[in-house]
């Protein structure tokens, strides 16, 4: 069942890896909206319809929010575990989307409540096929409250 007003955050502080995510996600012609926040706190305003973000729906959550770690101002562990402390937000699903191989980031990203940990191929081929299996995943298969 897809959802045609679906929306997905992507939270990024790359420029080129935003592009590359966009790119491939347009290029998939998924059933959704992306939405581009490149750091920590950015990504909490468009999910609570604050700051930049304000008079956005509140209650309009994203579908899935993919997740860099390494990010300025608020970083990913910081957004992560705001979101999954919520009750209002700790069903949006999470992946944390991140080029960290480290098992401490791995271990400390399932405590928090992340639903899935997948580390950025360095080949664009493998990244770009990992971004549309997994945005499918989440959109078209993945069962996820109407709040």
């Amino acid at each position: 069942m897809f959802d045609q007003d679906a929306e997905i955050l992507l939270v990024e502080d790359s420029f080129d890896d935003a592009a590359f995510f966009t790119r491939v996600f347009n290029k998939a012609d998924l059933p959704a909206t992306l939405h581009v926040a490149s750091d920590g706190k950015e990504a909490l305003d468009f999910v609570y319809g604050t700051g930049g973000h304000a008079g956005r729906c509140a209650g309009s959550r994203p579908r899935v929010i993919f997740l860099d770690l390494k990010l300025p101002k608020l970083n990913g562990m910081e957004v992560l575990r705001r979101l999954k402390n919520d009750p209002d937000t700790r069903a949006i699903p999470v992946v944390v989307l991140t080029s960290s191989e480290e098992e401490c980031d791995l271990i400390e990203s399932y405590e928090l409540g992340a639903n899935s940990y997948l580390v950025k191929p360095m080949d664009f081929d493998r990244l770009g096929e990992s971004v549309q299996r997994a945005s499918r995943y989440w959109l078209e298969l993945n069962q996820t409250p109407k709040r």
